[in-house]
């Protein structure tokens, strides 16, 4: 049986309207600052007793094992300092004043200081500090509402998983950008694709360029975005403001000023992050850009490019759009069936209160044309408080959305949605490196928590909230498998060989559900189902096939029979291991039905579109 839609005129529309990308960049913002204000960096205090330049900036021979920052003392600094040397560590300050030298050593250099028994030697840690009073930055919640917080306190910050951000930039004055926890260098990389189709002899041919010279923020999105990633800030809390504060970041400008781009940059953006991955060990891409899908997923060029960086090897975290709460409005390339597409979720302004959250009025929501459940999950989206300039396009059109003194602005969309689960994706690799893109992203939705209302059942259906909000302690240990891109094949995929449709479906009243799955013998489908209807088996076996699916009755299993109507209540909550009925199979795919016919005659162009309007929440 064809799959039924009512969409032509529409997807007309959209063809016209998507040849770009639109941004799904958002409202508010709040402090700002002329303080560069970072994660706590360890601060060395210059003596007046003895300069630095008596004492060797860096002496010893450097080893390969693991180093950490010490304070080293003894009865002087001179006596700290060859104490220090004769140990083979390095000395890297002058701290005459308590009679102490800043110290880089090794578990084997510790142990020779400590051997030497000396009663004024004393070693302590060089404890980290951040600044009191003004100086101190607030508190964003988020990496708290997804559980990236107890992440944090394990140690777990996303050290050693380098996320790549195709964007509008990075701003210059990187901030609690430029260092991880610990005061580790970490952005390694800045490429400006509309420079490099502006300038051609600008970069060098790889690999002779470094990549490290900065491209700047005009617009102020990108920054944002990555600072929910991976700001090592520190709230008056003591908790970080990004979600993943220790991550490797790469920028990737692909967007003006204007926070509009071009296909062929964005796509260009994507080549290069797949051509890079191994030199700076990319493992993650956040596109929080998009525009309204014009064609199957497989013939869209960005979606191309997307599906090639998922079978590479990298996790793509795409927004799913701020055209919601209409169903079908999955913006590309988050309707590509293989990626982690993200809605958005706000806490309602009653942070850590899990019966105020909701979904937000203005997350796109699927299915998507071709019939599969999208968003996959959501993540915190609403009124996000992050690093971002407050001399970009976006500070200057809207100076409310900054609060004195921080540089910090308050935006609301998917975007900052799917920066917050890129941050948790971060924080899954690092407890477990070894896990394919297909991996992560059953972990997450396994871990996912949908909400519910007072009797259990789903407040929002899946396709306004896919698995539910993200929570990273539950994905980063799930143990799940085969629970996402099950029955689809990205290399058959990309070859033009197969390509495939999803369970969702639409029937005469309007109403979308979840087709069930069928097998080619009747018995076991009646076996399935039949203790839930009796009987159905007689209903199943008349209804035609699609694909390796069939129409079966719309509120089995998951309860899906959804209008299109948005819920815009609060007071759900949002459950810890909800039991999936028909385990995630809505999440699967089949072959694509031939039968079915897309209009034809659209027409792909390089053309800019503006940025989403504002939004409120």
């Amino acid at each position: 049986m064809s799959r039924r839609y009512r969409l032509p005129l529409w997807l007309l529309t959209a063809g016209a309207l998507g040849v770009a990308l639109s941004l799904m960049a958002s409202s508010h913002r709040s402090p700002r600052s002329a303080l560069a204000a970072n994660a706590p960096a360890a601060r060395t205090v210059a003596a007046k007793p003895r300069t630095a330049a008596s004492l060797p900036a860096q002496s010893g021979v450097a080893v390969n094992y693991p180093r950490q920052r010490y304070i080293v003392q003894s009865g002087s600094a001179e006596a700290a300092r060859d104490a220090v040397l004769r140990a083979g560590g390095i000395v890297t300050g002058d701290l005459s004043v308590i009679r102490a030298v800043a110290a880089s050593l090794g578990e084997h250099e510790i142990a020779a200081l400590r051997a030497e028994q000396e009663a004024q030697l004393h070693i302590y840690n060089d404890t980290a500090v951040v600044a009191s009073s003004l100086g101190a930055l607030p508190e964003t919640y988020y990496p708290t509402e997804v559980d990236a917080a107890n992440l944090h306190i394990g140690g777990m910050t996303g050290r050693g998983v380098t996320v790549a951000v195709l964007d509008s930039g990075l701003w210059n004055k990187e901030g609690p950008l430029q260092n991880a926890p610990g005061g580790i260098s970490r952005v390694l990389a800045q490429y400006d694709v509309i420079l490099a189709r502006q300038s051609p002899g600008y970069y060098q041919p790889s690999p002779l360029e470094s990549y490290r010279r900065s491209i700047n923020d005009p617009y102020g999105h990108g920054t944002h975005v990555s600072s929910i990633i991976a700001s090592s800030g520190v709230a008056t809390t003591g908790k970080y403001q990004g979600v993943a504060p220790g991550v490797n970041l790469v920028s990737v400008r692909a967007l003006d000023s204007n926070g509009r781009g071009l296909y062929s940059d964005v796509i260009s953006g994507v080549q290069w992050v797949i051509n890079q991955r191994k030199r700076y060990g990319i493992r993650v891409l956040n596109l929080s850009l998009g525009a309204p899908p014009s064609g199957p997923y497989w013939q869209d060029p960005l979606n191309q490019a997307v599906m090639a960086a998922w079978a590479s090897g990298i996790v793509v975290v795409t927004a799913a759009g701020n055209r919601g709460p209409d169903a079908l409005s999955i913006n590309a390339p988050g309707n590509v069936p293989y990626v982690i597409t993200v809605g958005a979720v706000t806490d309602n302004y009653f942070p850590l209160q899990t019966k105020q959250y909701k979904l937000a009025s203005f997350s796109s929501a699927g299915p998507t044309f071709e019939g599969f459940v999208k968003p996959d999950v959501v993540g915190m989206g609403g009124h996000n408080k992050a690093y971002a300039p407050d001399n970009g396009t976006l500070a200057t059109e809207y100076p409310s959305w900054i609060t004195e003194p921080y540089s910090d602005m308050t935006m609301s969309g998917t975007s900052q949605a799917a920066a917050t689960v890129s941050g948790v994706v971060a924080l899954m690799l690092q407890v477990n490196p070894s896990l394919t893109p297909d991996q992560v992203k059953c972990h997450l939705m396994s871990g996912a928590r949908p909400a519910v209302n007072s009797s259990g059942k789903l407040a929002y259906t899946v396709f306004q909230q896919g698995a539910g909000l993200v929570d990273a302690r539950a994905a980063a240990y799930s143990t799940a498998s085969k629970c996402a891109n099950q029955g689809i094949n990205v290399l058959l995929d990309l070859a033009g060989l197969q390509h495939y449709g999803g369970r969702a479906n639409e029937d005469a009243n309007g109403n979308f559900y979840i087709m069930q799955v069928s097998a080619s013998n009747t018995n076991l489908v009646g076996s399935l189902l039949g203790g839930l209807l009796g009987g159905v088996s007689n209903l199943v076996s008349n209804v035609p096939l699609v694909g390796s699916l069939v129409k079966g009755v719309a509120e089995l299993l998951d309860g899906l029979l959804w209008n299109g109507q948005y819920t815009s209540g609060s007071g759900y909550s949002w459950a810890d291991g909800y039991s999936w009925a028909d385990g995630y199979s809505w999440a699967d795919g089949y072959s694509w039905a031939d039968n079915y016919s897309w209009s034809e005659g659209y027409s792909w162009a390089d053309g800019y579109t503006g940025a989403d309007v504002p939004l409120p929440e």
